[in-house]
């Protein structure tokens, strides 16, 4: 005992190959998600944070406000346009769990479409016993009649899959079933035929402990009889094999990938019988199939065939002549970015290629046509100064449906056919009262001179004396951006109350493309962290806010931002929500999916890369003699993904040190969050007490 007691009054040691061992680090056992141990201590802890921020006089209130808004019945239900009608997936407090529904176009444009139901989550749970969680559907098409259903238990990622039929809103009796949990999906191949990339067993899942094989399974047959059509190598993060298809369903063959890391993929073509690999970079992607030609997108500048293509751009090959010589056919230039422009994502209709813009982060849409062996583009008509995205869009016709937001204003939802301008179809209802708030964005100075903008938002007239209570959150990785979008509950609970906000746009993240991105990764990393705190150190010189008022807050990545901003410099904090993070980078490689992202961070197995990691692990730099601001650490149970064990050791690790934390797990959600909107409402004002009570008392 003494031994341990010595261990556990210092930060964990080093093992001798570098990855700390039950021998360094006396917490090992709370990554063992369900054992009786670790459950035993979760509880003990909920308790604990229940009893100090649910017993504040605000709690009940602050959890009415926000439950009130996930339950509102005006809020937009968002759809997808399929051949029979608008579906929508729909959670209120009479259903929890959610309904699959579905309407026509006429009534949904009217105030108060007839939906029906099309699946039941909650009556199904409850007739099943089984906490199912809703995880979206993959259907044949082009009549989509025939779908397969994904579940989860509780919401891991991993999920069951069973065929169900969208025409009689009933699962298929002796259809497809798998009802082992895993990662991976499926795709209809036709009626009778399914391409199943899954765990099949021993074998059959990368090191990150995705699938690497995909099988042909015929309907009749078990699915251990099923052909092998593809087998990538266990060092990937993840591999299968897919179908191209068109608008109208038809499909023009087969194509595989490797994932060799998170952010590089090898491609390849079933090509007369044989995989053959496309040359295009590591970093190069398919990006969609419109009127007879395959794009592609590249992350990096691309040398081909005389023409150097510039990174984020979209390139063009003609589809026939690629099925003919998949790496001789020619390549034309679709469009390529401008200075400070990325693209965000793309969406086909039968006619047209649609895709989202960021310029200087605010948001644009491109409709691209192919007309007489050329690419034509035109912007779609939306307000300017948004956050714009395509939301909905048809394969079957030119239909499709733009959202439009910022912090202040809801978002409305905007609709067209391809005969004319989009026109609004349905807008958001006010959640708060932005009368008196504005927006205003600045740029900090980091570490090696980059400037960083950062968005405000306060109320108007706002006084920079240092005393306002600030919340500053971002994600910078994976290059992901952090966008301008309405804020809702947080407006409500938090700037009603006089809170003030601040969003980041570090490197690592996608607000500015590629490039922003991988300036801040691997080796790199610490670039991402010395932003954030430079936007940190910026609010306070500017007299926004001071360290007694600032609180920071992220998830997931985000998570991982926060502990090496309250680690590396603590003094300037008073708050630090740290949600589904990761913390202890080096063993993440060990912990959930987390073999999955040496591509962003390194991997702490290898010397070179684990220096990389060990400076800013925020596990390892929780050390005897610093004042941390007391931080709020949440995760869920049934996260598979990033996994509880993180928030968990960091907790631990804080109240070994004698010093004050929070503590709360959800034990009936997976990485995002709970499963009903009652439980999101409680954790939210959990969070929020937790604001109040350290920023602004």
């Amino acid at each position: 005992m003494a031994a341990v007691m010595t261990l556990a009054t210092n930060t964990p040691a080093i093992a001798q190959d570098g990855i700390p061992g039950p021998e360094e680090d006396s917490y090992i056992w709370l990554e063992e998600a369900r054992s009786d141990r670790a459950l035993d201590w979760v509880r003990t802890e909920n308790e604990r944070t229940m009893e100090l921020l649910a017993g504040d006089s605000r709690f009940e209130a602050v959890k009415a406000e926000a439950l009130a808004i996930y339950d509102s019945e005006d809020r937009i239900p968002y759809v997808s346009i399929r051949p029979d009608g608008l579906y929508n997936f729909w959670q209120d407090k009479e259903n929890p769990r959610g309904l699959v529904r579905r309407t026509t176009l006429e009534s949904y444009r009217s105030d108060n479409p007839a939906w029906e139901t099309v699946l039941d989550v909650d009556a199904l749970a409850e007739a099943e016993g089984r906490e199912w969680v809703y995880k979206g559907y993959q259907c044949l098409p082009p009549e989509e009649r025939l779908c397969m259903v994904a579940l989860s238990d509780g919401g891991e990622d991993a999920t069951v899959l069973r065929e169900f039929d969208m025409a009689t809103g009933s699962f298929v009796e002796n259809g497809f079933v798998l009802d082992e949990k895993s990662q991976g999906g499926v795709q209809w191949v036709d009626k009778d035929t399914l391409l199943v990339s899954r765990d099949f067993g021993e074998g059959t899942l990368t090191e990150s402990q995705y699938p690497r094989t995909t099988r042909v399974w015929k309907r009749g047959t078990s699915i251990e009889e099923a052909q092998e059509i593809w087998r990538g190598e266990e060092t990937d993060v993840w591999s299968g094999a897919t179908l191209l298809r068109d608008h109208t369903g038809t499909a023009h063959g087969y194509y595989a990938f490797r994932a060799v890391s998170f952010h590089e993929t090898e491609y390849y073509w079933q090509h007369d019988g044989e995989w053959l690999r496309l040359d295009i970079p590591l970093k190069a992607s398919p990006y969609g199939l419109i009127d007879g030609q395959l794009l592609f997108s590249t992350d990096v500048d691309w040398e081909a065939q005389g023409q150097t293509f510039p990174a984020d751009a979209l390139v063009s090959v003609d589809l026939e002549e690629f099925k003919v010589d998949p790496n001789g056919a020619a390549k034309t230039l679709v469009w390529a970015p401008e200075d400070k422009q990325t693209k965000q994502g793309a969406a086909n209709t039968s006619e047209s290629l649609y895709v989202s813009l960021l310029d200087n982060v605010r948001g644009r849409v491109l409709k691209f046509d192919h007309v007489d062996g050329e690419w034509v583009s035109s912007e779609i008509g939306l307000p300017d100064n948004s956050t714009v995205g395509v939301v909905a869009a048809s394969d079957s016709s030119d239909e499709i449906m733009y959202s439009v937001t910022d912090f202040l204003t809801p978002s409305t939802l905007y609709y067209a056919d391809g005969s004319g301008a989009p026109d609004i179809i349905k807008t958001s209802p006010s959640y708060f009262d932005a009368q008196g708030m504005e927006v205003e964005q600045f740029e900090a100075t980091s570490a090696d001179g980059t400037k960083i903008p950062y968005f405000l938002v306060k109320p108007k007239g706002m006084v920079m004396d240092g005393t306002n209570p600030t919340l500053l959150t971002g994600y910078g990785g994976f290059q992901v951006p952090r966008l301008p979008s309405y804020l809702g509950s947080i407006g409500k609970i938090w700037l009603e109350r006089g809170g003030a906000y601040i969003l980041g746009n570090m490197r690592g993240g996608g607000e500015f493309g590629p490039g922003w991105h991988q300036s801040a990764i691997r080796e790199n990393k610490q670039r991402t962290w010395d932003d954030f705190i430079a936007i940190a150190e910026d609010a306070i010189a500017r007299g926004i806010t001071s360290p007694e008022h600032l609180g920071i807050q992220g998830g997931s990545q985000g998570g991982l931002l926060v502990g090496t901003a309250f680690t590396q410099r603590p003094e300037l904090f008073n708050a630090a929500i740290v949600q589904i993070p990761l913390f202890d980078m080096l063993r993440y490689h060990l912990i959930g999916r987390g073999a999955s992202w040496t591509g962003e961070y390194g991997d702490p197995r290898v010397d070179e890369q684990r220096a990389w990691i060990e400076p800013y692990s925020p596990y390892q730099k929780l050390l005897e003699g610093k004042d941390y601001p007391a931080p709020f650490f949440w995760a869920s149970t049934a996260d598979d993904r990033t996994h509880p064990a993180h928030a968990r050791k960091g907790a631990a690790r804080v109240k070994e040190l004698g010093q004050d934390y929070f503590y709360f797990e959800d034990m009936t959600g997976g990485h995002s969050g709970g499963v009903d909107n009652e439980q999101r409402a409680k954790i939210q004002a959990l969070q929020m007490i937790y604001l109040l009570q350290r920023l602004a008392d």
